[in-house]
């Protein structure tokens, strides 16, 4: 067995194990997650993560290993704007807090299916059409400035094909049933909220792909690292929704230094054929521009208002 090959397996055997243990077995039952369980389930992600990627050093090389935990960095700051999203989807359907981890935990695995095929035909594109990569870094460019400049989002469930889809063929009631997706009332089945919000939540995560895979492309196009590094940050991504959930008023300007970080890796990949820019420089830019957008946000968080 190669090198790559046991990777792939010490992966896929890390995260079989932790998926079963965190959606299955601790978290098996629908409950409220509160800050301490969503810390130290955040601890446990981020700790794998970095334990991965110095297997990944030591088998792979440093090169490599830097690879990963950029991509892994750029897909967890671009997973936090994404926090945004699910919050106004969940308050428009009116989702309960012990509701709400059964929908993020379909949702994970809805988006480990989708990044894995958009992951492939993305490497396929630009190992086939270089001139994708233009394509890859004009989307990353636009998304960064309409991100800064374009105001908050605005969610509008009612208006999206798949909403209107399911509610042409299937009933919807009107209120929840506990966690449940579906319900047989009068011997027809009917779809609850909850599913709707579901269909949502994915969705989203689909025009989310559209942004994070080409982003993490401008760094490697290894497949082993784009979707590692990529299924590090979904699998984090529930109990850091929680971690965050309740102070996210407090990083106003996390949001516009994303927008910097995209722009910056969309001119990476429209200049790739001009300068190589080193990942080092990438990453260094990458870290700094998180820490000016959060430390910022504290700073201006704690100062006082003038009358």
């Amino acid at each position: 067995m190669s090198t790559r090959e046991l990777m792939w397996v010490a992966f896929a055997a890390i995260i079989t194990v932790m998926f079963v243990l965190d959606l299955f077995v601790f978290n098996r039952k629908s409950h409220e997650i509160k800050f301490r369980e969503a810390l130290a389930w955040t601890t446990v992600w981020v700790g794998l993560a970095m334990a991965f990627n110095a297997g990944i050093w030591y088998f792979m090389g440093s090169a490599k290993a830097l690879e990963f935990f950029t991509g892994y960095l750029i897909e967890e700051s671009l997973s936090v704007d994404n926090l945004f999203v699910f919050i106004m989807i969940f308050s428009y359907f009116k989702i309960s807090k012990a509701q709400q981890p059964k929908i993020l935990k379909w949702g994970i695995i809805g988006a480990l299916v989708m990044r894995g095929i958009f992951i492939l035909v993305g490497i396929e594109l630009i190992e086939r059409f270089h001139w994708m990569v233009y394509i890859f870094g004009g989307i990353l460019i636009y998304t960064g400035i309409k991100m800064a400049f374009g105001g908050d989002e605005e969610v509008e469930p009612e208006k999206n094909p798949l909403v209107r889809l399911v509610r042409r063929f299937m009933p919807i009631t009107k209120r929840t049933w506990g966690d449940r997706f579906f319900i047989k009332r009068h011997g027809v089945w009917a779809a609850t909220p909850l599913f709707l919000t579901l269909v949502v939540v994915e969705s989203s995560d689909v025009i989310f792909a559209v942004d994070s895979i080409p982003a993490v492309l401008a760094v490697t196009h290894d497949p082993f690292i784009v979707y590692s590094s990529n299924v590090f940050a979904i699998m984090g991504l529930r109990s850091l929704y929680y971690l965050l959930a309740h102070v996210m008023e407090m990083f106003v300007y996390l949001k516009l230094g994303v927008s910097f970080i995209l722009a910056f890796v969309g001119a990476k990949m429209l200049l790739v054929d001009v300068v190589e820019i080193p990942l080092l420089l990438s990453l260094g830019f990458i870290v700094g521009t998180l820490a000016i957008s959060i430390l910022t946000s504290i700073l201006l968080a704690k100062k006082p208002h003038r009358s």
